[in-house]
């Protein structure tokens, strides 16, 4: 891993460019930080230094979505389970990888995320049974967004189609999406910073980028509250279809030849 403190000046910068885009979208949407910024950083450094540099940014993003999007309350007492499913799906993810590494997971969630677009399109993404039995299927995504995190390293496109056919309001969307992402990314600093080697001084040394990461994902969230819930729906399966390009994306650039 390379040492922060070896990083260009025109590293610096690029990497404090891309901490300012990826907190914007994360406050105009609720999500993306990590997807965002993670494969733009590590184009310049490795992909641990890329997780450290991120991950405190990424928690301070999440943390300023939950504080300043209105009442947890509510979306707590109705999705406190999905954290401690997607920990449970987690762990099976990070097996199944560990077993069956060359397996094309990335291409799998590709796809899940691309059938429901088009069931979106052609009309067929309103499920009944889902709203009937909310909880069983609270489960299900719950459980298939840990295995995308353990297999994928993404976990949003589950829990965002899951809140999305509920017909969550945006502040709620964004609420419920956020408690997950905040025990996750906790979970990921904790461990790192236990057993995984990585010292107080490199913590330290991304404080600076936490700031980036807070006033401009602040600024992105006063874009999103401009935007009514048809077009807040919108923009979020634009971010699905993203995510599905870059998970194809990176599909191709692991199986290049080098």
């Amino acid at each position: 891993m390379a040492e922060f403190e070896t990083l260009s000046v025109g590293v610096m910068l690029w990497i404090i460019c891309v901490m300012a885009v990826a907190g914007f979208v994360q406050g105009a949407l609720g999500l993306g930080f990590p997807i965002v910024a993670t494969p733009l950083i590590a184009l310049t450094t490795d992909m641990r230094s890329a997780v450290i540099l991120v991950l405190l940014p990424c928690l301070a993003a999440v943390t300023a979505n939950v504080v300043k999007s209105g009442s947890l309350r509510e979306a707590l007492a109705e999705f406190w389970m999905m954290p401690i499913y997607a920990v449970i799906g987690a762990a099976i993810g990070t097996r199944l990888f560990i077993t069956a590494p060359q397996f094309p997971y990335s291409l799998l969630l590709a796809a899940m995320i691309f059938l429901y677009l088009n069931l979106d399109r052609l009309g067929r993404a309103d499920w009944p049974l889902l709203e009937e039995r909310k909880k069983l299927f609270g489960v299900v995504f719950g459980v298939a967004a840990g295995m995308s995190e353990g297999t994928a390293n993404v976990a949003a496109p589950p829990l965002l189609i899951y809140y999305l056919a509920l017909g969550l309001t945006p502040s709620m969307l964004v609420q419920a999406l956020n408690i997950c992402f905040f025990v996750g990314k906790s979970t990921q600093f904790a461990t790192l910073a236990s057993v995984g080697g990585v010292g107080a001084v490199q913590w330290l040394a991304t404080l600076p980028l936490v700031l980036v990461a807070t006033v401009t994902v602040v600024y992105g969230m006063r874009v999103r509250t401009r935007l009514h819930s048809a077009a807040y729906r919108m923009w979020l399966k634009r971010a699905l279809f993203v995510m599905a390009l870059v998970l194809l994306m990176q599909y191709a650039y692991a199986r290049w030849p080098v």
